[in-house]
């Protein structure tokens, strides 16, 4: 008899198909036990999109190159998917037996609310709630993690439309893996891409998080994740644990409660944090906000509010500029090619941000520095010239000792003239290039 997979739910913030998610989605394989568990991206979220098909490349090619996980697409795209094919009955009955028997189903970028529309009459919610019953591993991050719970952030329609606060049902599959009460997901919880204005709690801010929790059933809780952040809960165990750059908070009507990454503990312990049960509740107000929220430029964001790309790009700028003004070529050139294989590393990662653009401006503007640098040459002058210089220095001395003084001072003077200075010490005559 066939031993049952684990039970496994995680919750990404963001970062899903980025370098800093290659770990998690590495545990979170080795724990199902299988050599090669089958793998499936559910790809609604994002199937109405142009690009659909880039998207599922670049997933795939994450997995496969990062995570050692061979992925397949579900092809379960929905009414706006560009390639109709997909809606063939025959199409999304394979689409749907894909989902049922994989031992490991993703998700992540797009639109809550597309996905909604297109899988809450779909047998797709059934297959979910059954795998964490059964057996096997659920990750969603982004746009999927908000359909997680029992309402959930019209994001799109509400930042960028304009249109009123407002909820959508969710697919509630968090009261189904052991999550009690109306708890909604909401990923991007420390984002700070506002620059002036407040962009936590996936673009929302507090403002309108705050009207919309008025609008919540009174058993209802926000379960907050932070970006490049990922709670992983095991079902069997009924634990779980919290790791990435950021941490995971629970909210209820505005008080709220923070576990930082490295954090370990039982579902209870969450749910009992979620009744505001146990421990120092603190005012979501309390909680420090992006450098960008207090109106400090973008140069001055600390390391933890900006994105891990960004970071690294400053890191490696940092790295050049002092190769530049050391004069060591070699490092310069290191900087600029580990600074291209970082914007490899996140080719992958779906960002709905200008970080790459950002990214590879650096890159440009490094390699045109080189190059000015290379213009005029990196090499320390002083090693180009000692050979001269010495030889000269030699016979002043030469002159001196014959008593020639008047032919030592001309070479001294023609030393100086070409920025050599001299130094008469009781060791010897030392010698600097002036700038």
């Amino acid at each position: 008899m066939t031993a049952r997979r684990p039970r496994i739910l995680a919750i990404m913030g963001s970062g899903e198909t980025a370098p800093t998610m290659v770990t998690p989605h590495r545990e979170i394989v080795a724990r199902l036990g299988e050599p090669t568990p089958r793998a499936v991206l559910l790809d609604t979220p994002y199937g109405f999109q142009e690009n659909a098909s880039e998207i599922t490349e670049r997933a795939v090619e994450y997995f496969a190159h990062r995570v050692q996980l061979t992925i397949e697409p579900a092809g379960f795209l929905g009414p706006l998917a560009v390639d109709q094919s997909h809606r063939a009955p025959l199409a999304e009955a394979a689409a749907l037996s894909r989902l049922r028997t994989a031992g490991f189903v993703f998700a992540g970028p797009g639109s809550p609310s597309y996905a909604l529309s297109v899988w809450r009459t779909s047998p797709v919610p059934e297959a979910l709630t059954t795998k964490l019953a059964d057996g096997g591993a659920v990750v969603f991050s982004s746009a999927a993690a908000l359909t997680l719970g029992s309402h959930s952030v019209p994001v799109y329609e509400i930042y960028k439309v304009g249109q009123a606060v407002h909820w959508l049902e969710g697919l509630d599959l968090m009261r189904a893996a052991g999550f009690d009460g109306s708890c909604v997901v909401i990923p991007h919880y420390d984002n700070a891409e506002g620059g002036t204005h407040d962009t936590r709690f996936c673009y929302l801010g507090e403002r309108r998080l705050a009207v919309m929790e008025g609008m919540l059933p009174d058993d209802a809780w926000v379960l907050g994740i932070d970006e490049h952040t990922v709670l992983v809960a095991d079902l069997d165990a009924k634990t779980v644990t919290v790791s990435g750059r950021g941490g995971l908070t629970v909210r209820r009507r505005g008080t709220s409660r923070v576990f930082p990454a490295g954090t370990r503990l039982a579902i209870g312990e969450l749910l009992s944090a979620a009744r505001g049960e146990g421990g120092t509740d603190r005012r979501e107000a309390e909680r420090p906000l992006a450098a960008a929220d207090a109106g400090s430029t973008p140069a001055s964001e600390p390391d933890s509010k900006r994105s891990p790309l960004l970071t690294e790009v400053t890191r490696l700028e940092q790295a050049f500029e002092a190769a530049i003004a050391g004069r060591r070529a070699p490092e310069a050139a290191e900087a600029i090619l580990n600074l291209d294989r970082t914007i490899a590393e996140w080719a992958a990662d779906t960002l709905q941000t200008d970080d790459p653009d950002r990214a590879r401006a650096v890159l440009h503007s490094l390699v045109q520095r080189l190059g000015e640098a290379a213009a005029g040459g990196l090499r320390d002058p002083r090693e180009l010239l000692a050979p001269l210089v010495e030889s000269l220095i030699t016979l002043r001395g030469e002159l001196r000792a014959a008593k020639a003084w008047e032919l030592a001072d001309r070479v001294r003077d023609r030393l100086i003239a070409a920025r050599i200075e001299l130094r008469d010490t009781p060791g010897g005559t030392v010698w600097e290039l002036r700038e």
